[in-house]
């Protein structure tokens, strides 16, 4: 067995270890943002519809 190989392979497979965990922690970022924006986005219809209550609750279709 080869020490220093061995040493050098455990050494990447940290490193690997490290980004992939750096990488899913900016994803996990990058969800929580969007989940409060669009949070914030159902708030402001929300307003919207308050303010104007007409406005938007139905859609006119013909065939």
């Amino acid at each position: 067995m080869d020490i220093a190989g061995l040493s050098m392979n455990l050494s990447a497979i940290k490193t690997n270890s490290d980004v992939g965990i750096a990488m899913l922690s900016k994803s996990l970022d990058v969800s929580r943002a969007s989940g409060e924006k669009m949070v914030e986005m159902i708030n402001a219809a929300d307003m919207e519809r308050s303010v104007h209550p007409n406005l938007g609750g139905s859609i006119d279709l013909r065939i």
